[in-house]
């Protein structure tokens, strides 16, 4: 299984919707913010310097919600190696109780920063990665 890496999410006033509970736009934002952040821990300073990523795909369930002043514990992982530019990442998270509230399946691809163009993923960018 693949390292995973977390992070706690607080809900604010301002991430409430008009339905008492966490907006799905915020969660979408707190998916990026997670991945950026795993990235920008785990990632190598070499690679970071020369690469960044970008979102082509998300795919989220929504199976609940968290009010203003709860926590959500996110967390995330990269399953399987790259294919050409792309990567998967899983993305969950999770309440107090541990109750699955969100899921999600993103889908990255890797850009070179000099160029702006996509870049194949070689094995040792996704290496500190995985398992």
């Amino acid at each position: 299984m693949s390292n995973r890496f977390t992070k706690p999410f607080t809900a604010a006033p301002e991430h409430i919707d008009e339905l008492g509970h966490v907006n799905n736009s915020v969660w979408v934002q707190w998916i990026q913010d997670l991945a950026t952040a795993h990235w920008d821990t785990v990632a190598d300073p070499a690679h970071r310097e020369q690469f960044f990523w970008v979102v082509i795909r998300h795919e989220i369930d929504y199976r609940g919600n968290i009010a203003a002043g709860e926590v959500a514990h996110g967390e995330t992982w990269i399953p399987d190696a790259a294919r050409g530019a792309k990567s998967v990442r899983h993305v969950e998270f999770t309440d107090a109780e541990g109750k699955r509230l969100v899921s999600a399946q993103t889908t990255w691809a890797m850009l070179d920063r000099a160029t702006g163009r996509l870049a194949r993923v070689r094995p040792e960018v996704l290496a500190p990665f995985q398992a």
